[in-house]
């Protein structure tokens, strides 16, 4: 059977010049459904839990559909693509609630640095156990679906150096997370972080991977992967979705052979490697050299990607998903979408230029699969 999937989906509001609009406030108000992140510049929609991938491109869609549609009879706005504020802005917050104490708490400590749009990937797991083997699993290969979906290569009008900005600033909190052994453990840490004050609340765990679910850190259902960048393509983010339910799958079925801390390196070792890989992949996304975690050995992540792709077929065929691991091989051939733009600037476009061509290009395919949809529904 499949497994649950649902996202968590960040985005910026603005105009087809690139220009971030803080909008949140009135979206939120407007539009059940939507969440406010603490800058009023970026709002956030959530999916429910669902198996068939067919059913996920709808929830996707749908409200990014009706966004869409609000954000018109406001003016000339549109939604933007990316992860960072490409094009200007980083240099002054903008309160969605003035008055919540956390907000004004990640005002005062991060800054911009949290002003960033992203997906998270919630896969539900039938039980504890499997969902901390999936953190541990998720953790050691999580730079390899940012290097899937890296999407900021710009910030404030510039080019960066790094494939995703956002995580390259992004601040890891607390700075340093364990690879979970199990719920005991996972309560544990989590007790003595909120008391030492490094979290302020059980939410404020904000690491590439963490266990989720409706009573943190008690009550858990599902493991969380926030690393990736927004993928605006949402075929896409379903590909990258699928591979990482096929390497779960495959984890559900061997445990023991996936299972990080029964490798070669110890866990301190494992973390240390986590991060090294985490911010190679953040620079150079599917060039980077990462340290396989299993074999010990360099390697790049485009490599590796293909190899648990291969793996992912072999699963996702007969699970009937395998269709939908198909556009990840189009993105290894024509790179993500920060290696398509830097191309372009490499051509002699400025990052404006891109990154507006861009704008276009995600209200265009939006529309093109909404119109798909409607006829395959009709």
């Amino acid at each position: 059977m499949l497994l649950t999937k649902g996202f968590e989906v960040e985005m910026y509001t603005g105009t087809a010049t690139g220009e971030v609009v803080g909008l949140s406030d009135r979206i939120c108000q407007a539009l059940p459904g939507f969440v406010r992140e603490p800058d009023r510049r970026n709002v956030e929609y959530i999916t429910p839990p669902l198996r068939r991938y067919e059913d996920l491109i709808c929830a996707l869609l749908q409200p990014r559909a009706q966004l869409r549609q609000f954000l018109c009879s406001l003016g000339p706005y549109t939604l933007l693509p990316g992860s960072t504020l490409a094009l200007g802005g980083a240099d002054h917050f903008e309160r969605s609630d003035p008055d919540n104490p956390y907000h004004d708490y990640i005002e005062r400590t991060y800054g911009t640095q949290v002003v960033t749009a992203s997906i998270h990937i919630n896969v539900g797991l039938p039980d504890t156990e499997s969902i901390f083997r999936a953190c541990r699993l998720l953790r050691v290969e999580a730079p390899l679906y940012l290097a899937l979906s890296a999407s900021s290569p710009f910030l404030d009008g510039q080019v960066t150096g790094s494939h995703s900005s956002r995580w390259q600033v992004f601040p890891k909190t607390p700075a340093q997370v364990p690879l979970f052994r199990d719920h005991a453990h996972y309560i544990t840490w989590m007790q003595e972080q909120l008391a030492l004050g490094t979290m302020q609340n059980v939410r404020h765990l904000w690491a590439a991977v963490r266990p989720n679910g409706p009573e943190r850190p008690y009550h858990l259902n599902r493991a969380e992967l926030r690393i990736c960048d927004l993928v605006g393509d949402p075929v896409m983010i379903l590909a990258i979705t699928a591979l990482i339910e096929a390497r779960l799958l495959q984890l559900l079925a061997d445990p023991e052979a996936l299972d990080p801390l029964r490798g070669a390196f110890t866990p301190m070792e494992l973390e240390t490697l986590c991060d090294q890989n985490e911010q190679a992949a953040a620079r150079h996304s599917l060039h980077a050299t990462l340290i396989d975690w299993q074999k010990g050995r360099e390697r790049v992540a485009q490599e590796w990607i293909e190899e648990l792709l291969t793996e992912a077929w072999r699963i996702g065929q007969p699970q009937g998903f395998g269709c939908f691991l198909a556009p990840l091989q189009t993105l290894l051939k024509q790179g993500n979408e920060a290696q398509r733009w830097l191309q372009q600037v490499n051509q002699g476009s400025s990052p404006a230029q891109v990154y507006q061509q861009a704008i276009q290009e995600l209200a265009f395919q939006e529309q093109a699969m909404l119109e798909t949809l409607c006829q395959a529904v009709g």
